[in-house]
Parts: structure tokens; sequence; C-alpha cells
């Protein structure tokens, strides 16, 4: 190995997402800058395994370590590389993409792959709630009992995710929360609590429009009851940028921050759902974790909404047409079945 060449290792969840991996996995042969890096590629092979490896990098003196996943990879391997000298990289394949959405990381692999060539780096914020590490969001409330439903369905991508929002949606009950900071304590009757570190959940829904990665703070955000009615509303705002202006929505920014609720139940943090008990204890820290990001100008160009809005939409109409094609082959394998057992 050349010594002015960096090492660069591929941490890959074959099941995330809908990406073929075996394409991606061919143009990390094809475009990645071989004068600058040279490349392993390690696979997962349990849940928490990618927290493993990405430890393992980082004893190993790699220079980045490159997440192909969805958020919930993505956590596992920064967890592992806060507060070292390993960068992430990451080529996002999951349903949401939250962190590289903020990031303004294109979903297409090429260009994240180019963006990787770069090598330029930001040094991040990171959160921890009761001690385990997020990078986009963590919460109480609806979004973490509907990760919950989610983690559970058997199948991902954005049409379950909506699904089980909209099924639970219907039933789920607000409850009490009570936010301690160093600024005083607020008691909310309410449908959410969102401690957010970057400005999305993923998939384009801003449930703090405002937040940033490198201000050292979390941007709070607590939805209060609403009526049904209401919900186009909210649902336009949210994936607008414009959530933070609608009444039902109060928001404040802090360092750390204690949710008590009533009883304990299901919290998410980066999606991910986890039972936690009645207090949680949430906090920022400030430049903990380096990462890939693309230029000024890409990511100009990354945000510009016509372009977005057309990757959107060509990737979700690809997504509505496979789940159609595994639907008629579900379909047509019970009947390829009770053909042969009638023969």
């Amino acid at each position: 190995m050349g010594e002015d060449k960096k090492r660069i290792i591929f941490i890959v969840n074959p099941i995330s997402g809908t990406h073929n991996k075996d394409q991606i996995l061919s143009l990390i042969d094809r475009v990645l800058d071989k004068d600058k890096y040279v490349w392993e590629v390690w696979y997962t092979q349990y849940a928490g395994h990618a927290v493993e490896l990405a430890a393992r990098a980082v004893d190993e003196k790699a220079a980045v370590v490159v997440a192909i996943g969805g958020d919930g990879t993505i956590n596992e391997v920064g967890r592992s590389l806060v507060h070292t000298d390993t960068a992430m990289g990451v080529i996002p394949c999951g349903s949401g993409n939250g962190l590289a959405r903020h990031l303004h990381i294109p979903l297409e692999p090429k260009k994240a792959l180019k963006i990787i060539n770069q090598g330029l780096i930001e040094t991040i914020d990171y959160g921890r709630i009761n001690g385990l590490c997020f990078f986009c969001t963590c919460g109480v409330g609806f979004d973490a009992f509907v990760s919950l439903k989610f983690a559970t369905a058997g199948k991902r991508g954005v049409l379950t995710y909506l699904e089980k929002t909209l099924q639970e949606g219907l039933t789920y009950q607000p409850e009490t929360y009570e936010l301690e900071t160093v600024d005083g304590t607020y008691k909310y009757k309410a449908f959410l609590v969102a401690c957010a570190n970057a400005s999305q959940y993923g998939n384009n829904a801003y449930i703090a429009p405002a937040a940033t990665l490198t201000d050292g703070l979390l941007d709070i955000t607590v939805l209060e009851p609403f009526t049904m009615l209401e919900v186009p509303a909210l649902a336009f705002q949210l994936f607008n940028k414009r959530i933070d202006q609608n009444s039902h929505f109060k928001t404040f920014r802090c360092k750390k921050l204690t949710i008590k609720r009533e009883k304990p139940g299901v919290m998410h943090f980066d999606g991910d759902p986890i039972e936690g008990g009645c207090d949680i204890e949430v906090e920022v820290i400030s430049k903990g974790l380096k990462v890939i990001v693309p230029s000024d100008k890409e990511a100009r160009e990354a945000a510009n909404p016509v372009v977005q809005i057309a990757q959107d939409y060509i990737r979700d109409i690809k997504e509505i047409n496979d789940t159609i094609a595994d639907n008629i082959h579900t379909r047509n394998q019970k009947i390829i079945q009770k053909i042969t057992k009638k023969l």
C-alpha cells in the first residue's frame, strides 16, 4: 500500500433499503479514486455488527469508514467514529436517509462516491438519548410509536412507513410530558416531542427546519394535539419546511433536556425504537464526528428544489413499481402452490 494513499473501509448492510448493493460495489471499483484510496468492503451480519466493524476500522487506523445503508447503519457506524480521527462517508441506501439529505449528499450512489473522492471533511455535532448516540433526531410519542411498528412490519420502504403512520395516527392518544431545561420546566400534552440535531426525520420530512449540525444546540419540537381535519395542512407544512409556522408546534433550543412522562414506553433514536423509562435524558455534544460532505456548490445544486423533487418523484415511482412487482410475484407464487397441491 502506498504511504500516500488513505485506507477506506466500506461497511455494507446487505438488507437495508431497496438499492442493489452489487451495483454499488461495481460502482466503487469504477468510480473511487484509486490514486487517493485503497479500499475494502466489510459486510454486516446482524444488528449492531456495524458498530463492531467501525470500531475495528478505527483500531486499524482507517482514514475513512463509509456506511452503505440506511439511517440505522449510519448510526451504528457513527457511534464508533465519534471523537476519533476517522471520518465517516455516506452512500445512502435507506428508507429515510435523514442525515444524507440534511448534508445534501446525493441519493444516487455514483454522485455520493464522487463526493467521497473529493474528501472534504466537516466536524458535526451529535446527540445522546439515555447515553445512546443519535445524529439526526430522537424523541418520544407518535414518531417513536410508528418507528416501533415500522421495525416489526417485515417490509421496509417509504410506502410501509406511510401505511403505518396512517394506520396508527387514527387511534394514537397524546401523552403528558414535563420538559426540564436549565431555563425552566414546561408541561405539555403532546402528540410527540422531537429532539433534532439535524433538520429532518428523512424523506424530506422537516420536523425542525432551522436545525443545524454545527451550532451546539438541539432544536426541540413539541406537537400539541390537533384534529384530523388539520392533518393535510400539517403534512404540507412538514414536507415544505414550514412546520414551525403551525400553531400546534412549540419549539425551543437547548443543550440538555430531561423528558418526564407518566409511564415507561418506547422512544427512538435516528428512527430505531427502544424501550425507555419515565425519565429520559437528552443532550448534544459539539463537534464530535468527522463527516465527508459536498462542496458548497454541490450542496446548492443538491438543494435545488426542482431537481430534488424530480429525483424524489422518480425514486418513489420506482419504489411503487417494485412494490407492485413484489405483490404480483407473491400472488403468482400462491397460485402456483395451489395448482401444485391439486396435481
